[in-house]
C-alpha cells in the first residue's frame, strides 16, 4: 500500500472533523427535539387524582400510563447511553496523542547524525571555551587581585 501523502492525510483528516461535528450537532438537535416533546408532555399531562381517592382508571389514562412508562424507560436508556460516554472517553486522550503523532514529521536518519554531530560540535567547542577562559584569563587575574589585597 502507497504511503498518503500530507495533502491526502490532511483532507481525510478535515473530512473526519467535519463528521465528528456534524454528528454533534445531530446530537443536540435530537435532544433539543426530545426535551420539546418533554416539555409539551408535561404541559398537556393533567392529575385526575382527587385528595383521599383513587383515580378509576379509564382507557385513556391507561395508555397515558403506558405512554408514561415508555417515556421513563427511554430516558433510562438516554440516561445509561450518557453515563456511557465518557467511558468511550477515558483514552481519548491516548487516542488524540497517537493522532497527533501520525501527523509529526519525523527526520531522517542522516538529518538525525548531521544534526547529532552539529551538537556535539557544539559542546566541545564550548568546553574548551569555558576551560580557556577559566585557566588562562580569570585564575590568573583573581590569583593577582588577591595578592595586592594581602
Amino acid at each position: 500500500m502507497a504511503k498518503k501523502s500530507k495533502t491526502q492525510r490532511a483532507k481525510a483528516s478535515a473530512a473526519r472533523a467535519a463528521r465528528k461535528e456534524q454528528a454533534r450537532q445531530e446530537e443536540a438537535a435530537a435532544a433539543e427535539a426530545k426535551k420539546a416533546a418533554e416539555d409539551s408532555a408535561a404541559a398537556t399531562e393533567t392529575p385526575k387524582r382527587k385528595f383521599f381517592k383513587k383515580a378509576e382508571k379509564t382507557e385513556a389514562s391507561a395508555s397515558d400510563d403506558k405512554q408514561a412508562k415508555a417515556q421513563k424507560s427511554v430516558e433510562k436508556k438516554s440516561e445509561k447511553a450518557a453515563a456511557k460516554k465518557p467511558k468511550k472517553r477515558r483514552f481519548g486522550f491516548l487516542k488524540d496523542v497517537r493522532s497527533e503523532l501520525k501527523r509529526v514529521t519525523w527526520p531522517t536518519k542522516q538529518d538525525v547524525l548531521r544534526w547529532s554531530v552539529v551538537v556535539v560540535a557544539a559542546l566541545l567547542f564550548f568546553g574548551v571555551y569555558v576551560a580557556v577562559l577559566d585557566n588562562i584569563i580569570i585564575t590568573p587575574l583573581l590569583v593577582a587581585i588577591s595578592g595586592l589585597a594581602g
